[in-house]
C-alpha cells in the first residue's frame, strides 16, 4: 500500500487513505491525521478526519468534517460518498443532541434510498441506539436483534461500533455489571489489535479506572479524551433528567 502511496499513480489517493485507515485501526491518530489532512478530495479527506475526531469525543469538529465531506461528495455527483458521510454525521450528533440526530438521520434514509451500503445502513441503525441511549423499554433488545444481525454480515466496525453504542447507554444507565460484560465483548473482538482503544473509550464513558490500557495513540492526551466522554454521559443524563 505504500509502494503504491508513494507511486502517484491513479490508486495513489486510495492507498494513502488506507494507510490514514489502518493508523486509525492500530489507535495512531497523530499519524492517521498527519495522512489526512494531506489526501484531498480523492482521498476522501474531510470523511477521515471525521474518523480521527469522534473517537477522541470531539463530536462537534467531527460533525463539521462529515458535513463538509457530504458537501464535498455532492459537488462531485458521488451518491455512497455523501450518504455515507451523512449517516456518519447522524452518529456524532446522536450522541450530543438527541433531537438533532432524529433530522440528521432521516436525511441519512434519504440519500440511502436506491444505494446498496450494508456498512453505512448499519451505521444509521446503530446512530438511533444511541440517540435513545438512557431510555428504558426495548432498548437492550434492540441491541441484542441488532447484534445478531451484524454478527451474519462479519462487519468487524460494525460489531465494535455497536457495542460501543451499548457501552454509552449502560453508562448513562449506571449499569455496571453489562458495562463489564460490554468491555468483555470489546476486547474479544479486538483480539487481532484493531479497534482495541473502543474497550479504553467505555472505560472513559464510565470514568473507570483503566486496568490495561490499549496502546492508543491520542491527539491531546487519553486524560482530555477521558473527560469529553465522560462530559457526552453527564449531559445525557441531564437531558433526560429535565425532559429537553
Amino acid at each position: 500500500m505504500q509502494q503504491v502511496a508513494d507511486g502517484g499513480g491513479r490508486l495513489a489517493p486510495a492507498a494513502r487513505r488506507g494507510l490514514a485507515h489502518l493508523a486509525r485501526l492500530a489507535g495512531d491518530f497523530p499519524a492517521a491525521q498527519e495522512i489526512a489532512q494531506g489526501l484531498g478530495w480523492a482521498g476522501r479527506h474531510h470523511r477521515v478526519l471525521g474518523d480521527v475526531r469522534w473517537p477522541h469525543g470531539d463530536m462537534t469538529r467531527a460533525a463539521t468534517a462529515y458535513a463538509a465531506a457530504r458537501d464535498e461528495a455532492e459537488t462531485h455527483g458521488v451518491a455512497g460518498e455523501r450518504a455515507t458521510a451523512q449517516a456518519q454525521r447522524a452518529f456524532v450528533f446522536a450522541f450530543t443532541h438527541p433531537g438533532r440526530a432524529d433530522d440528521e438521520l432521516h436525511l441519512a434514509d434519504q440519500l440511502l434510498t436506491g444505494l446498496d451500503l450494508r456498512a453505512t445502513m448499519l451505521t444509521t441503525r446503530i446512530a438511533a441506539l444511541v440517540r435513545d441511549a438512557g431510555t428504558t423499554g426495548d432498548l437492550d433488545d434492540r441491541v441484542r436483534v441488532l447484534r445478531a444481525e451484524i454478527g451474519v454480515t462479519g462487519l468487524l466496525d460494525a460489531q465494535v461500533t455497536l457495542e460501543l453504542a451499548a457501552g454509552f447507554h449502560h453508562a448513562v444507565t449506571g449499569a455496571h455489571d453489562e458495562l463489564g460484560l460490554t468491555i468483555s465483548k470489546l476486547r474479544d473482538l479486538t483480539r487481532n489489535g484493531d479497534h482495541t482503544y473502543y474497550a479504553d473509550i467505555v472505560h472513559f464513558m464510565a470514568d473507570l479506572p483503566l486496568d490495561s490500557a490499549s496502546p492508543a495513540r491520542w491527539l491531546d492526551t487519553e486524560e482530555a479524551t477521558r473527560r469529553r466522554w465522560r462530559a457526552l454521559v453527564t449531559a445525557r443524563r441531564q437531558h433526560l433528567n429535565t425532559g429537553q
